[in-house]
Parts: structure tokens; C-alpha cells; sequence
């Protein structure tokens, strides 16, 4: 039995399609001008799934890389001034040889006390060094300064600093110590090698014109020496590995960036295409309605 078509189905048929290649013509309008294919999670809810993943994933990724140029800024800086120390205690070394040699009169052995004193305050300014605020030879107590010259009874050979490590997270499940305790430095509080404590013994023994007792400080100068340079090559390892990590950090920031892009954006000449056949598509199809709505009883009887 053949079904009766009347003008009022035709009618909703027509609204139904007509509304549905205007929805179609709307999504890829939005698409071409946003740039996205996923615009709402009804577009696709795997690739929303995937989209959000690569989203947390970068946001991370970026947190990591943030980590990673903090701490190679630290340790650059831990860098700088460990050679400013390492270039005194050469200098240290000089002035020792030339006060135990027994040539110098008075004014001599004067003039390289005074030198000895300044590289010894240069050397509590090296030890107070900080960056972004925080003292980078404290250990985890980095707000408060670690050779306080201005407390009461400040003796700089006396001083113990924190030991405890100053960690970044460079990357999920991986940290990275970054700091190198004044200790570790410059010496043992009150060690016969502690490069203040030396400073302290030449001296005195300057002002006793004891050339033995200078000279005698010469072994304890080159262990002084051979810590800082062990500091210097810790710091260096560590660096590299920092270095080496900020790399594959950026790999992996274009790597999400690339998977994320995969998922969520819309391949542009694709949608242009496809929005122009969706634009003829509504235009033949409002073309064809019109002359069906127009259609009267009229035309019928006629």
C-alpha cells in the first residue's frame, strides 16, 4: 500500500535537512575560523581524552623546563664565583711564598698582610653570594646570609654553614641537588685547612715575622685549592647534566606539541574545501525548498 506524501511531511523533511546542512556549514565555518577541529567535547571524546592528556603532559613539561633554567642559572652562578675563590687562593699562594722567603722588611711583610686581609673580605662576599634572593652557599637555609660579618663575635673560620641539598624536580620522579655548602668550599669550621683560618695564621705569623709559620701554611693553601677545584668539577658535572636534560626537555615540548596539534587542529585545506561544498550544498538546498514552499493550491487546480 503506497503511502500518501503530504505537503506538510515535505515540508518537515525539507526543515530537517535544510537545518542539518546548516549546522554542517556552521561546524566547518567554526573549524576554518578557529583553527580547531575539536571546538566541544561532543566533536570526538577520544581525541578530547588525548587532547587533555597532551595538555597536562605540556603543562608539566613546561614546569620541568622552568625547574631546569633555575637551576642552571644557580649553578652557573655557583660556577662564576667558585673561580673568583679559586683565583684568590692562587693569589693566597703567591703572597705566602713571597712572605717566607725572609727578603722582606717590615713594610713588605705590612703591605702583604693588608693584601690578605682584603682577599680575605672578598672571599666572605664570595661566600655570601646569592641569586634570585637566596644564598647559594647555605644550603636549604638560603634566606639568612652564612658569613654574617655584622654579628656579634663573627669569626669567618668559625662559621658553619647548612649542608642540607637545595633540589629541583627537572623532570617526573627525577631531581637534581644544585648547591655546594660554604663548608664544602672553603673549609671545615675552624679545619687548619679552612681557607679563612689560613688567612688568619699567615697573619699572625706575619706580624711575628715567623717565615716558618708562613711557609708552613703552603700545604694547607694547596688542599684549600684542590677542594674549591673539586667543588668547580661538581658543579661542572651537574651543569651538564642540566644542559643535557633542558634539551630533551625541548624535544619533548615539540614532540607534545606536535601530538597535541594532531589531535586538536583542523587541517585547514581540508575544511576549506569541505566548508565551500557545504556552502553550495545549503544554497542548492534553500534554492529547491523555495520552490516546493511556493507551491500552492492554486498551481494544482491550474
Amino acid at each position: 500500500m503506497a503511502m500518501r506524501v503530504t505537503n506538510g511531511m515535505m515540508q518537515t523533511q525539507l526543515m530537517s535537512n535544510l537545518n542539518k546542512n546548516l549546522n554542517r556549514l556552521s561546524e566547518l565555518s567554526n573549524q576554518s575560523s578557529s583553527g580547531l577541529k575539536l571546538t566541544k567535547p561532543s566533536d570526538d571524546p577520544s581525541g578530547i581524552a588525548y587532547a587533555l592528556r597532551y595538555r597536562t603532559e605540556l603543562a608539566y613539561n613546561d614546569q620541568h623546563q622552568t625547574n631546569t633554567d633555575s637551576a642552571l642559572s644557580w649553578m652557573e652562578m655557583t660556577d662564576s664565583v667558585l673561580g673568583e675563590a679559586g683565583d684568590i687562593v692562587k693569589r693566597i699562594k703567591e703572597l705566602a711564598v713571597q712572605g717566607s722567603n725572609g727578603t722582606n722588611d717590615e713594610n713588605g711583610l705590612n703591605a702583604i698582610k693588608e693584601e690578605l686581609e682584603q682577599l680575605k673580605n672578598q672571599l666572605i662576599d664570595i661566600g655570601n653570594s646569592k641569586i634570585n634572593g637566596k644564598y647559594i652557599f647555605n644550603g636549604e637555609d638560603f634566606t639568612s646570609m652564612p658569613y654574617d660579618s655584622s654579628a656579634a663575635g663573627f669569626d669567618a673560620s668559625g662559621v658553619t654553614t647548612d649542608g642540607k641539598a637545595v633540589e629541583y624536580t627537572i623532570s617526573t620522579g627525577v631531581t637534581m641537588q644544585v648547591n655546594i655548602s660554604g663548608n664544602d668550599v672553603f673549609g671545615a669550621a675552624n679545619a687548619s685547612d679552612n681557607i679563612f683560618e689560613i688567612i688568619d695564621q699567615l697573619s699572625s705569623a706575619i706580624n711575628a715575622q715567623d717565615h716558618s709559620a708562613i711557609s708552613a701554611q703552603l700545604t694547607n693553601i694547596d688542599a684549600a685549592a684542590e677542594r674549591i677545584s673539586s667543588a668547580q668539577s661538581l658543579n661542572g658535572a651537574r651543569t651538564n647534566r642540566i644542559e643535557l636534560m633542558q634539551s630533551r626537555l625541548e624535544n619533548l615540548q615539540l614532540n607534545l606539541t606536535d601530538m597535541q596539534s594532531g589531535v586538536e587542529d583542523a587541517d585547514m585545506e581540508e575544511v576549506l574545501i569541505q566548508a565551500t561544498s557545504a556552502q553550495s550544498v545549503y544554497e542548492a538546498s534553500l534554492s529547491v525548498g523555495s520552490k516546493m514552499i511556493s507551491t500552492s493550491l492554486l498551481d494544482f487546480l491550474n
